[in-house]
């Protein structure tokens, strides 16, 4: 398999255990394993006798749900063999010349963190900032793996009219504000807020007056013995669910913004990239809507996930785009 080939596939896997971590969070399987990197001691769910009379040993406390547990688990295989694919993009980066070798290495060092992060989610209990941290991870880590096919993969771009000063900025203005509108997403989610509004557009009763921006975004919330289902009141969660709800106003204005003018200034590949950003925004929009109508619903708020990696991964390429549009305009200015 080519270089070029594998990296395809290894974003694909990606999106698949993006996919799946966002499944299993969101059926409260995160601690279906209570141990790390095997499942009550064992490298499967146990499932036998002796395996039960095991884990009950182990973990007394515990009962052993296999739903749940091979959920986690399924997600763990996943995410190894996407590591193992990283390691072999690393060794064939290095063996090429003209492969970006520092980019490949910084995705296999980030997939070593992002190991590191599902440890300590496990053994740290759901904390949020811990779970934040690892959706963030899966999703610089399909960031970087697009920006290494693309690396690899020459654009061929054309446009009929010159770079405006303001896109490259208006584009990175895109980008910021989308990836702090998944960390609100990953907080929100982490610290079980999804349904902390009932409402549209805004939250049920006086939510004005009970908005505690201090203990929403802290990232320590005290000592617990576990995280799941949260451990922050009403008004913190309801806190963070607007937030997330505004950022959002925020980021489809920048996207839209930046998807306006790509429609009319480019053709060929930067107008492609912005009709599926636009149409990509729209379904997120949707999803978002529909978590709140239909009470989180396990398939869209899963789909909502998957939409975001996509969404994210269309103003990354659009961005890397404009920056080789203006490398390809200052080479024939001189």
């Amino acid at each position: 398999m080519t270089l070029k080939r594998l990296v395809q596939c290894s974003i694909v896997f990606a999106f698949i255990v993006i996919l799946m971590g966002a499944f299993t969070r969101l059926s409260d399987a995160g601690l279906g394993c209570p141990d790390w990197p095997g499942c009550y001691g064992h490298l499967a769910v146990p499932s036998e006798t002796h395996e039960l009379d095991k884990a009950k040993q182990l973990y007394p406390e515990l009962t052993v749900e296999s739903h749940k547990a091979w959920l986690e688990m399924i997600h763990r295989y996943l995410a190894g063999i996407l590591g193992l694919m990283i390691l072999a993009i690393l060794i064939l980066c290095w063996r090429q010349p003209s492969a970006p070798k520092k980019l490949s290495a910084a995705i296999a060092a980030l997939v070593i963190f992002q190991a590191l992060l599902g440890m300590w989610t496990v053994t740290m209990k759901l904390m949020p900032i811990v779970v934040m941290g690892h959706l963030l991870g899966g999703f610089s880590l399909i960031s970087l793996l697009l920006l290494l096919y693309w690396r690899l993969t020459p654009l061929q771009l054309s446009h009929t009219m010159s770079l405006s000063p303001s896109i490259k900025l208006l584009a990175w203005l895109a980008l910021g504000t989308l990836i702090i509108q998944i960390m609100l997403g990953g907080w929100t989610s982490s610290n079980y807020a999804a349904l902390a509004c009932t409402t549209l557009p805004f939250c049920e009763g006086d939510w004005q007056s009970q908005l505690n921006w201090a203990k929403a975004f802290s990232p320590f919330q005290g000592d617990h013995i576990s995280f799941e289902y949260g451990v922050l009141d009403w008004a913190t969660r309801m806190t963070i669910h607007v937030s997330h709800r505004v950022w959002a106003i925020v980021t489809s204005i920048f996207i839209i913004w930046l998807g306006l003018k790509l429609l009319f200034q480019h053709q060929g590949f930067l107008r492609t990239s912005a009709i599926i950003m636009l149409g990509l925004l729209v379904v997120q929009v949707s999803l978002g809507i529909s978590n709140i109508v239909f009470h989180l619903p396990l398939s869209v708020a899963t789909a909502h996930n998957g939409v975001a990696a996509l969404l994210l991964l269309s103003v990354v390429t659009i961005t890397f785009g404009i920056y080789q549009t203006a490398q390809e305009d200052h080479r024939s200015s001189l």
